[in-house]
């Protein structure tokens, strides 16, 4: 197809052949901007094509500037020693244009370098602003430019997990608050419209339900403190061993009625750590609340305590149905759960962020049909 009379011809006086590398779907001779110049990826427009041509200036201005100093200098130096004027100032301005030369194409060869790595820096920074954060720079250029390409790299991809985490917790957070409010609604429907009668047996659901939103609740103020850093602890003496059978007993009612036996092993001497009670009593109870539902009617639900020098530890044993191999190694993340779980997958989560706060460590150890044994220890005293 032709775009006019001066494609391929001379077609005339004063026509300009059309160069064989002119894109062939631009018209010839151009009108308006070259279309390497108009709206695209990496293309300079608007606010940016305004500034393109000062800061251009701005920049060989700088570059000037170590030119112009270095010329100083080296006349300077050859004024000084008698060079810079009469019959031998001729090879002392051959000099002088040699260096003056060479420090020009030193300039120019880092300006060369150093300018792309820096242009895909701040093209990447704005998409990173953008909300694009799976942008990332290439290493290369000089070392402190490397340096920086690999650190907004690091950033990027921390930003780009954070947020694949961030949109997954809010799923599984919606997915966990559905379950409860639908029993809710249902009931509550069902009393109103006359269907079920407000007796106990159809309220007993709703408060059921509006327990497991409170736990949620509590759960996720939890996770939030850690992630905030602002989880304080009121640490003061803890009797372990006192801490464990309270909490126990708080649990034997519902064990009673699932047909699971509770009982402890504690020291007959009093094992005292410096922690916070109430933190202490809940990673306990939600390692026995955890056991409970994996353990089936006719089993046994044991905690133990074990004191040595510098720590305390608590076991928690169970003869349940024990945790899938492939599941082990994530039963500490949150809104991990087995197959069958009704959990909310925050509690053994929130038993790691716990016991860390104390500045201690915890593990488990389990395999299919032969039950979960979970250790927990303790440093006597907290560091501070």
């Amino acid at each position: 197809m032709s775009t006019g009379p001066s494609r391929n011809s001379g077609g005339g006086h004063g026509r300009i052949r059309r160069p064989p590398w002119w894109p062939e779907d631009a018209p010839w001779p151009p009108r308006g901007r070259p279309p390497w110049e108009r709206a695209g990826e990496g293309g300079w427009r608007g606010p940016r094509a305004a500034f393109a041509l000062p800061c251009g200036c701005l920049f060989g201005c700088a570059l000037l500037v170590p030119l112009a100093v270095t010329a100083l200098l080296v006349w300077l130096v050859l004024a000084a020693f008698g060079l810079a004027g009469g019959p031998a100032s001729r090879p002392a301005l051959a000099l002088f244009i040699a260096v003056l030369a060479l420090v020009l194409v030193i300039v120019v060869l880092g300006y060369r370098r150093g300018a792309p790595p820096v242009r895909a820096l701040a093209d990447a920074a704005r998409r990173v602003e953008a909300g694009d954060y799976s942008a990332r720079v290439p290493v290369r250029g000089p070392r402190q430019v490397r340096s920086l390409a690999r650190a907004f790299n690091q950033m990027s991809a921390r930003l780009e997990a954070e947020e694949v985490r961030r949109q997954s917790v809010l799923a599984d957070i919606a997915h966990e608050l559905r379950t409860p409010l639908t029993v809710i609604r249902s009931q509550a429907e069902a009393i109103a419209d006359g269907v079920n009668p407000a007796d106990e047996e159809h309220i007993a659901p709703i408060v059921a339900a509006t327990h497991t939103l409170e736990e949620l609740a509590e759960d996720l103020r939890t996770l939030t403190l850690v992630d905030a850093g602002g989880l304080r602890l009121e640490r003061e003496p803890v009797d372990v061993g006192v801490l464990v059978n309270e909490t126990l007993d708080a649990f034997r009612a519902e064990a009673g009625g699932a047909g699971v036996r509770l009982s402890s092993r504690v020291p007959p001497d009093a094992v005292v750590i410096d922690a916070d009670p109430a933190r202490l009593r809940r990673v306990v109870g939600n390692l026995i609340s955890n056991s409970l539902a994996h353990t089936a009617r006719g089993g046994s639900i044991t905690v133990e305590v074990s004191a040595a020098d510098r720590e305390v530890r608590i076991t928690v044993r169970d003869d349940g149905e024990g945790i899938p191999e492939e599941l082990l190694p994530r039963i500490w993340d949150r809104f991990v759960k087995g197959p069958g779980s009704s959990g909310s997958g925050l509690g053994l989560a929130i038993v790691r962020d716990l016991v860390e706060a104390h500045g201690g460590t915890v593990s488990a150890q389990s395999a299919p049909g032969q039950g979960t044994s979970v250790l927990v220890s303790l440093p006597r005293h907290f560091p501070r």
